[in-house]
């Protein structure tokens, strides 16, 4: 019992220190940021990359954005791969030794992102134990502490290629760990090592099904097929029977608004729910108050922010402004500054601010997830919001979807093509489709423009999924599990085109 006291008060203790250091960025946004970047920029000024762009020569920001250019992967790559292959002092002072294979969603080749020491310890450890500072902060009668975690990241297994080791950026993490967090998570590094996903997956529901897990952390979408494993094989009718004192779910990767009904009704009661907003390249944002779906933008995690508005992405002219330039309700590309040594980086993904002090934001979609084959301009937040709409209407629940664009063909007019996978499909599939389109007109101005009398586009064509079809389709692609997503939106037909072949297969049978 005194052990137990003794622990609570050093966790208070750290809670409290490191609420105040947030509160401190929170009030100091700009100097944080700006100390933050010319920190990393004088440490990197010796590097083969801060070299040829004259880091030792920036003083301001407009030097600094004159200076060095906005680059994608594919522009970054050559000197990726000099680190990767042992060069020293690259883009980051020293050598670079781990590399988070991306999962490759808006492309098909392979990203390596740069994992430094100081990035693992400054930016992904220290989120960590934020987001824990955060819940405990905002529920003081917490049990976070005296219950086991249960963690579900992508394959753990790590490659040697030249001098260096790369796999998923959860392999990293788990290799890296200190004690302590094995002695509060499940599953154990040994089966979180496994590669193999339906090995892992058995192996993992051995492990937790007689553990006291009081809060889970993943994808939403993968940690469902966890859970429901989990309930087949105990025979429990809810998970908040097996483990009565689960009171969080800490989630990123996807959007959870398609999850939260399935989720109650799988777990039986209602619990806490708190979204992340990480990636390989960093970890960006927390839920900083209970029931929102805004998150907190972490200033002081070694990252320097810079957004593009995407009105004007991929324009010579687009402009690049920084925190004290944003409005709210607009659409960002983010690109970021890391002391992973990954400088003006276009990550890919795009935000809306929805609180300028402090500074919040909501994930809004991808720079590539979009449909726009007619300037139509459709995001996934349209999307989300739409669907939702749809499902609440019907009695629907939705497992997993995507969309693309169907061509204009002589005559015809185009068309968005859906397939939808639902855990519950709608009483009447016709006035779901009705009402997706409907509210799809209400949030999206130019989509309404075009569906005016089918002159551009005509009602959407809706695909009732056969069960597991995602599964099946992520299974041939050696994506299962982890950090890999399904890809909402796209403005072509190379995701829905093998599904569809796929959906007729197993159709035929």
């Amino acid at each position: 019992m005194a052990t137990k006291a003794l622990f609570n008060s050093l966790v208070n203790w750290f809670i409290k220190q490191r609420i105040d250091q947030i509160q401190n960025f929170i009030s100091h946004p700009i100097d944080t940021q700006q100390g933050l970047l010319f920190s990393q920029l004088y440490r990197a000024e010796d590097t083969v990359y801060g070299k040829l762009h004259g880091f030792k020569d920036i003083s301001t920001l407009e030097d600094f954005q004159r200076q060095v250019p906005i680059v994608h992967y594919e522009d970054f790559e050559p000197y990726i791969e000099r680190a990767r292959q042992g060069e020293k002092d690259v883009f980051w002072p020293g050598y670079i030794r781990q590399f988070a294979k991306s999962s490759g969603t808006t492309n098909a080749k392979s990203k390596y992102i740069p994992i430094s020491a100081e990035s693992l310890e400054d930016c992904h450890y220290k989120a960590g134990k934020d987001l824990l500072s955060i819940y405990a902060n905002n529920h003081p009668g917490n049990q976070l502490f005296t219950n086991k975690n249960l963690r579900l990241g992508g394959s753990a297994e790590m490659y040697k290629d030249f001098n260096t080791k790369y796999g998923d950026l959860s392999a990293i993490l788990i290799e890296n760990l200190p004690f302590w967090v094995e002695i509060t998570t499940v599953p154990s590094r040994k089966v979180s090592l496994m590669s193999e996903w339906e090995t892992k997956l058995k192996a993992i529901v051995e492990e937790v099904r007689t553990q006291d897990v009081g809060s889970i952390t993943g994808v939403p979408s993968w940690m469902m097929i966890l859970l429901q494993r989990v309930l087949q094989e105990t025979g429990k009718p809810d998970i908040g029977t097996l483990w009565p004192n689960l009171e969080v779910f800490f989630h990123g990767g996807i959007s959870f608004k398609p999850y939260k009904q399935q989720y109650r009704q799988l777990i039986g009661r209602d619990i806490n729910y708190y979204e992340i907003y990480n990636a390989s390249e960093g970890f960006f944002a927390i839920q900083d108050r209970f029931g929102s779906s805004e998150m907190l933008l972490m200033l002081d995690y070694g990252i320097f922010y810079e957004f593009i508005p995407m009105d004007e992405f991929g324009k010579s002219t687009a402009r690049v402004l920084t925190l004290e330039q944003v409005e709210m309700g607009k659409n960002y590309a983010l690109v970021i500054s890391t002391n992973g040594g990954l400088w003006r980086y276009v990550i890919g993904d795009t935000v809306q601010f929805t609180s300028l002090s402090p500074f919040r934001i909501i994930i809004s979609g991808r720079t590539k997830h979009y449909i726009n084959a007619f300037g139509e301009e459709l995001m996934i937040e349209n999307v989300e919001t739409a669907l939702d709409s749809a499902c609440s209407s019907t009695g629907a629940l939705i497992k997993d979807y995507t969309g693309a664009p169907v061509y204009m063909d002589g005559k015809n007019s185009g068309a968005h093509e859906w397939m939808i996978e639902f855990s519950k499909e709608p009483d009447d599939m016709d006035t779901f489709t009705r009402i997706f389109d409907q509210r799809l007109q209400e949030l999206n101005s130019d989509y309404e423009a075009k569906r005016y009398n089918d002159m551009t586009l005509r009602s959407p064509i809706i695909h009732v999924a056969t069960q597991s079809l995602f599964y099946n389709w992520m299974a041939s692609r050696g994506k299962l599990g982890g950090q890999n997503k399904v890809p909402r939106l796209s403005n072509d037909r190379s995701y829905i085109d093998p599904l569809l072949e796929l959906y007729h297969k197993e159709k035929a049978r």
